[in-house]
């Protein structure tokens, strides 16, 4: 897939798929879950406190109002149990994956990721989003821009594997995936993440991480820019073609998906993984379109069995 608008004409092709939403009472999440209805790609159940999502439902689409009628609603005003009850609707089968509303990200990842009553699968959550821009060729993968702050080793291999099951369900069977760095060569004393770069690309040559093709430390322009790759002599699989960049830290993350959404152009998708099901967090910020593309995101994940 090269575009946005193909996950979303992907998702569309599989029929409604149940979203639970935790603390559903916030208008822009009303918006991004009727938008999805409209589309074909997702039947809401709301759980939340009643009175406030029919008055958010009012607020949605500055003051014009979303229809809310075609979905159910669960009544649970306090955050941490409409986090649980989202969560249990997905054990109980009658969702099929989650989404947050106005509720604490860690709230929703205690109940979702509790080893008992939750969804764990047993890794590490990580943000995954998916970009498209204008001067790359096709659609790529940045990870982790809002959960994990200092990702250690075993981190980062969660991280990539997270990433590899998205780029998966993008249709790409092995996955490129640089590590950034400001650098390509291996400096220990001041730039500890090219150590941890380097040690991932040799686990990757060994066996220890699967299904894609790890190299780094690369710099943005060598990961993503064939020529820049070809000036500075770097001999690399990954250099100028990379499906997955993986940052060194959240600050970098965070920094670089922002600047690709509000300096350059780009349109977005983005889920949780880490547990058994694909979760959604959008923003106020975010356009319609991002809001709704990674809703069909986490319904093309889930539906093609992956687990998140």
């Amino acid at each position: 897939m090269n575009h946005i608008s193909e996950i979303i004409e992907k998702a569309k092709t599989l029929g409604r798929r149940k979203l639970a939403v935790a603390s559903a009472q916030e208008a822009s999440v009303l918006e991004a879950v009727a938008d999805a209805y409209r589309e074909g790609i997702a039947e809401s159940i709301l759980v939340g406190d009643t009175a406030a999502i029919a008055a958010a439902a009012r607020e949605a689409n500055n003051g014009k109002g979303v229809d809310i009628s075609p979905f159910r609603i669960v009544e649970e005003s306090n955050p941490n149990a409409a986090a649980a009850e989202a969560v249990a609707l997905v054990r109980s089968g009658e969702a099929d994956f989650l989404m947050k509303g106005i509720i604490d990200t860690s709230l929703l990842l205690r109940a979702a990721l509790n080893k008992e009553t939750g969804l764990n699968a047993g890794r590490l959550a990580s943000h995954v989003a998916v970009m498209e821009v204008p001067t790359y060729h096709k659609l790529f993968v940045i990870t982790d821009a809002a959960l994990n702050i200092a990702p250690d080793l075993p981190a980062f291999v969660d991280i990539i594997n997270s990433a590899v099951m998205v780029a998966n369900a993008l249709e790409v069977k092995t996955p490129k995936v640089a590590f950034l760095a400001a650098v390509e060569k291996v400096n220990p004393d001041k730039m500890p993440c090219t150590v941890t770069a380097s040690i991932l690309t040799q686990m990757n040559r060994r066996g220890q991480i699967k299904n894609c093709i790890v190299d780094g430390p690369l710099a943005l322009d060598n990961a993503i820019s064939a020529e820049s790759a070809r000036i500075k002599k770097i001999q690399s699989e990954v250099a100028g073609d990379a499906d997955i960049l993986v940052t060194p830290d959240i600050e970098a993350g965070n920094i670089l998906y922002k600047c690709l959404l509000d300096l350059a152009g780009a349109k977005g998708a983005a889920v949780i993984m880490g547990a058994s099901v694909p979760m959604v967090l959008t923003s106020r910020a975010d356009t319609a379109e991002t809001k709704l593309a990674s809703i069909a995101l986490a319904s093309l994940l889930g539906s093609k069995g992956l687990r998140a």
